[in-house]
């Protein structure tokens, strides 16, 4: 017992005989010691602004978060995704921001962003492919090409061959982005690009769900195969509207002489890609004969898969047509060619795509779900419209081709639900295109197999209802018109259509009557078809035979056409769409007169009214003479619609500003310049229609009779200028014509002076004489080839004083004795320039008496008090009379 006591007094004795234990909470913070020393240290901040980052990057090219254009390419690298699309972004900012950056870094900046190209986020993928899309490839495009495809192709191929199938299918969509800037990129890889086009193909039926990709790579496989050289390319077909991009793209034709090697693969690749792209097609029968609907993203890849079997069927045409033009002059190794373009198209390729056509749904569907199926059948035509192998295909399938093309052309344009739609006009057009040739293949190549007669008859008359139903504006109008000129206007031989026929003549005059009323009809809202319309127009002149059944339907043209150029009704004018129209349609259509075996009064003056309107350019006014001249010189104008033209043109021609001002510049808006142009240009041309003397004959009576009406000085100077062209010294005028003309000019004379009145201005009035003696020289002429009529003019300028003046009453003033006054310093001017013309002064010696009167005249009106004039009236009269005296002193003193 004892020990057991000791034992636990001494156990008692050893618990918490030193330190207390303390239970604390989990989480709690433990107190410091109180031993533990105070290591917090207090000091004020130190503010250094100088050293701070946003300093050192001040005028530097900084996205909106501050990195410049190299940290962003170093983000680009970042293990986060988000992190290298955010690094994208701001690399479109700053390269949006400042342009200059790409100009400085293009080759650093795609050579660091095309590692993204492989990118396993989505979103980087397609973040790289909008900023290549919106600012690196538009920045680079008028850039050395070679560099940045050497950059993009080898990773590009690397992502074609990435283990991940949306990995390889976004690399087509990037490659079909490059070719989109950058053509020559599929021709310098032509054959691995097809290689990965094949593979990426023959997996499709694993991913068929993922068929927006597909659609993508299609899409690409399409503009590559556009790219290849073709016998009959169509509109669209070439993205690149560069001519130096295209002629880089043609100079890949099938030159086989010097390039053969890469001929031969580019071949091969197509022959090999041709039973897939149809193998292709096929996986998608299951939805065509089913009874649901054709979906978005299916119909993409169906037509997508079409479109690239038509290129290659077009190549493989094209490469035939080389071959065959060329095997004469081919090295054996290289006509091997030839056999593989034939082997590449023939039936047995094709045969799966022709069992399926025409496409149709089980049950009717959307006008949706029709369109869709009218445009795979459409597709699927037009690839065997372009083959010429019709004799190998059974009757059967040939019908149903033709019912096809002959419901589509007219049903779809008259009757059906689709009429006027531009969704069905665009798809219809290459049936339009095939046209002729279809018309000649039911004509020979199936003339065997079908009953060619009635389907003949039946295409031609789907064609004319297109040719009249179809707007005059639209695309397929203009394929209406390119399918009549080559069957009116064939370029090969073969595709000629016999004129005897009386069916296809019939058409052919229908055709060429339609022209005019669409030339009408189009106005000037729509110049491409009007140029279209004329170039057609214009070849037809030119290889209409004389007098045959074409040029009689030509020449009947103007009756319609001459509303194109000017409508004239009642005295009203109306122009037509010619004045509106550009320059080089305005010559194109003034062209096509000459090929009218004859041309009406009618056309001419509806020419002549277009002539004389003011918004008309003097090149086309010049052109219209120029070919109205060389029609009459070959006959196609009669003498008097001839003259008749010329004397219009002269006399209703109008020369503004009326008002002569020769020290006014009128800032390019007088056509005085033009006008005189057109005189020089008008004699010219009647003094080459025959002798002079006979010329003169007829042209006398007609010019007289414009002259003597009150007219502007430019017409009636026109018209002295032409008199002075025919006629002769001494003159052949008649005294009838002497005797019309010594009345004529006088007025002319003083109209000349009235218009061109003096200036005090010293520095003006050398100019304003050399003005008014260019105006009178035409008269001047006259006079010096007749003395008669110099001596009766002179009798007649005497008479407008003394007559004058004996019908004044007394003591009259006002406007009629200022108005006389004037006239007799016009008078006196005129006779001082008469003395200024050294020849003009030997005229006048003999005209001593006429003179005489003439200041006789003038000083007794100067005296007489029957009349009250004002002292500067009166002044300037004694002025112009002694100037008059001092000149005709110096004469006779001669």
């Amino acid at each position: 017992m004892v020990n057991k006591s000791k034992a636990q007094s001494k156990k008692k004795q050893k618990r918490g005989v030193d330190f207390k234990k303390i239970k604390r909470k989990i989480g709690r913070k433990l107190p410091p010691a109180q031993n533990a020393t105070n290591t917090e240290i207090k000091s004020k901040a130190i503010i250094l602004p100088e050293q701070s980052v946003a300093s050192e990057k001040a005028g530097l090219a900084v996205s909106k978060k501050g990195l410049t254009l190299k940290e962003l390419l170093q983000q680009t690298s970042h293990h986060n995704a988000k992190v290298r699309k955010d690094a994208l972004i701001g690399i479109r900012d700053v390269l949006l921001k400042f342009p200059a950056e790409l100009k400085l870094h293009k080759l650093a900046v795609i050579e660091k962003l095309r590692e993204r190209i492989s990118d396993d986020d989505k979103l980087v993928r397609e973040t790289l492919y909008q900023l290549l899309k919106s600012v690196i490839f538009p920045g680079c495009k008028e850039d050395n090409k070679g560099p940045i495809n050497s950059l993009m192709m080898t990773y590009i191929f690397n992502a074609m061959t990435n283990m991940a199938i949306e990995v390889r299918l976004m690399a087509f969509k990037f490659f079909d982005l490059l070719i989109q800037y950058f053509p020559s990129s599929f021709l310098l890889y032509a054959e691995k690009i097809l290689q990965n086009y094949e593979d990426i193909l023959q997996k499709n039926r694993f991913y068929l769900q993922d068929k927006g990709r597909l659609k993508n790579a299609l899409a690409g496989l399409v503009r590559c195969l556009s790219l290849l050289p073709c016998s009959n390319q169509k509109e669209g077909d070439s993205l690149s509207d560069n001519d130096a991009a295209r002629a880089s793209l043609h100079a890949f034709d099938l030159d086989v002489s010097n390039k053969s090697t890469g001929l031969s693969g580019v071949v091969n690749k197509l022959t090999d890609l041709l039973p897939i792209l149809v193998s292709c097609f096929q996986d998608f029968s299951p939805l065509i004969h089913s009874t649901a609907q054709i979906d978005a993203q299916s119909f993409d890849c169906m037509l997508s898969l079409l479109q690239s079997i038509d290129l290659v069927v077009r190549f493989f045409v094209h490469a035939s047509g080389k071959c065959q033009q060329d095997s004469q002059n081919l090295p054996p190794h290289q006509k091997n060619n030839l056999s593989i373009c034939d082997q590449s198209i023939s039936v047995v390729n094709l045969k799966k795509l022709w069992d399926e056509f025409p496409l149709s749904p089980v049950h009717c569907l959307s006008e949706k779900d029709g369109d869709r199926y009218f445009t795979l059948n459409i597709a699927i035509t037009e690839i065997f419209l372009q083959l010429s192998y019709g004799s190998k295909l059974s009757p059967a399938l040939l019908e149903r081709f033709l019912e096809f093309i002959e419901s589509s052309l007219s049903e779809k344009i008259c009757n059906g639900r689709e009429a006027g739609k531009v969704h069905h006009e665009k798809h219809l057009v290459p049936l339009v295109a095939f046209t002729p040739k279809l018309i000649m293949q039911v004509s020979g190549t199936w003339k065997s197999l079908i009953n060619d007669g009635a389907w003949k008859s039946r295409i031609l008359q789907a064609f004319m209802t297109v040719l009249q139903k179809c707007s005059p504006e639209s695309s397929m109008k203009l394929a209406c018109l390119s399918a009549v000129e080559e069957m009116l206007l064939p370029e090969q031989d073969w595709l000629y259509l016999d004129s005897k026929d009386l069916e296809i003549f019939n058409h052919q005059i229908a055709w060429i009557r339609e022209l005019p009323k669409l030339l009408v009809l189009l106005g000037d809202k729509h110049p491409l078809h009007a140029k279209a319309v004329l170039r057609l127009q214009l070849r037809l002149g030119q290889a209409a035979s004389l007098n045959g059944p074409l040029a009689k339907e030509y020449d009947n043209m103007q009756h319609i056409i001459r509303d194109f150029y000017c409508t004239c009704l009642d005295g009203t004018v109306s122009y037509g769409p010619f004045m509106r129209l550009p320059r080089d349609i305005q010559e194109l259509s003034i062209c096509c007169l000459y090929y009218f075996s004859f041309l009406d009064t009618v056309l001419l003056q509806s020419l002549v009214s277009c002539c004389i309107c003011h918004e008309l350019e003097p090149f086309i006014l010049f052109r219209i003479i120029e070919v109205l001249h060389s029609s009459y010189k070959a006959g196609h104008i009669q003498i008097a619609d001839y003259i008749s033209f010329f004397i219009t043109l002269l006399s209703r021609f109008q020369v503004y500003p009326e008002k002569i001002d020769p020290t006014k510049k009128h800032e390019g808006k007088s056509n005085r310049g033009t006008f005189k142009s057109v005189v020089r240009v008008v004699c010219s041309c009647l003094s080459q229609i025959g002798d002079d003397v006979l010329v003169l004959q007829l042209l006398e009576k007609v010019v007289l009779d414009a002259i003597s009406h009150k007219r502007p000085v430019d017409n009636i100077y026109g018209f002295i200028r032409l008199l002075i062209t025919l006629d002769s010294k001494p003159t052949r005028l008649s005294e009838q014509t002497i005797n019309r003309l010594s009345y004529v000019l006088p007025e002319y004379f003083l109209d000349v002076m009235t218009h061109i009145p003096e200036e005090d201005d010293e520095s003006s009035k050398i100019l304003i004489r050399q003005t008014r003696h260019y105006y009178l020289l035409p008269g001047f002429f006259l006079l010096d080839r007749s003395n008669i009529l110099l001596n009766q003019i002179l009798k007649v300028i005497e008479s407008f004083i003394s007559a004058s003046v004996s019908a004044l009453l007394p003591h009259q003033d006002g406007a009629l004795v200022k108005d006389h006054s004037s006239r007799i310093l016009s008078i006196a001017s005129v006779l001082l320039l008469m003395h200024g013309d050294v020849k003009m002064q030997k005229l006048l010696l003999s005209c001593k008496t006429e003179i005489t009167n003439i200041l006789q005249s003038m000083l007794t009106l100067k005296s007489s008090g029957d009349i009250t004039m004002s002292i500067e009236e009166g002044h300037k009269i004694q002025s112009a009379y002694d100037r008059l005296v001092a000149a005709i002193s110096t004469l006779e003193y001669d």
